[in-house]
């Protein structure tokens, strides 16, 4: 690929026309080489380096194609104020590679209307380090593959199975029991919690709109609190709500 086309990987459209998408710093291309290794689905992955990181690079045991990149090059490339000097264009996985791991043999987080990079990105951390989840993500969410998703994601983006574009009438189809929170619900100490095949979280402002949740027939239920406000922020609340379930 041409550096003008991988500099336009940080717009979703180019994303999807072109099949890639950029992971950019040290920690997350040593994220991306465990992928990578344990999952054959990480193939032509390219890493552009400036020649500060042309050693470290060849220290890695995956496969890839290295081109070495000046300074300049590298920050015209780059997303942040201060590159790393290290990114790789990898390609975005097909629905044939996505699909075999999505199989309702663990709970879905299922997150609608998502618009925070931040937490997307915390989101999937999350997930990531309890390991036992799937997250579906419903149409007009923020792209996952976002320069800012990925980076906030530390690498869980790597390991988490994920699909996307769920609509909530695909939900209907194939689960039979949904969880959601809210204020008057049971609290989610409550064995029945873990019970649930997939659980409803809304968008940051909108929360799950009530009619989809009256159709799927969504049972209720509350992190407590003491009443001194009236919502946690989305990560807060999934991150919570993990843990209660891995326990």
């Amino acid at each position: 690929m041409k550096l003008d086309d991988v500099k336009k990987l940080h717009q979703k459209k180019y994303r999807a026309q072109f099949g890639y998408y950029l992971v950019e710093g040290e920690h997350l291309v040593l994220e991306l080489q465990k992928a990578a290794l344990s999952k054959s689905d990480y193939t032509d992955i390219t890493l552009y380096v400036t020649s500060d990181y042309q050693d470290w690079a060849a220290r890695l045991q995956f496969d890839y194609t290295l081109v070495v990149v000046n300074n300049k090059q590298m920050s015209q490339l780059s997303n942040t104020k201060s590159p790393q000097g290290i990114i790789a264009c990898v390609p975005l996985p097909s629905k044939a590679n996505v699909a075999p791991a999505l199989k309702n043999t663990m709970p879905s987080v299922y997150l609608h209307e998502v618009q925070d990079p931040g937490n997307l990105g915390t989101i999937l951390r999350t997930l990531a380090w309890f390991g036992n989840f799937k997250l579906l993500l419903s149409e007009n969410s923020v792209d996952p593959f976002n320069p800012k998703v990925v980076r906030a994601s530390m690498g869980a983006i790597f390991h988490v199975p994920m699909e996307l574009d769920v609509t909530l009438a695909d939900l209907q189809k194939r689960y039979t029991q949904f969880a959601y929170l809210d204020m008057q619900g049971k609290p989610i100490s409550t064995p029945e919690f873990a019970d649930y095949q997939c659980y409803l979280f809304g968008n940051e402002a909108r929360g799950v709109p009530k009619e989809a949740l009256a159709k799927c027939n969504a049972q209720a239920f509350t992190i407590p609190g003491n009443g001194a406000i009236d919502s946690l922020n989305l990560a807060s609340a999934v991150n919570m709500c993990a843990y209660q379930l891995s326990i």
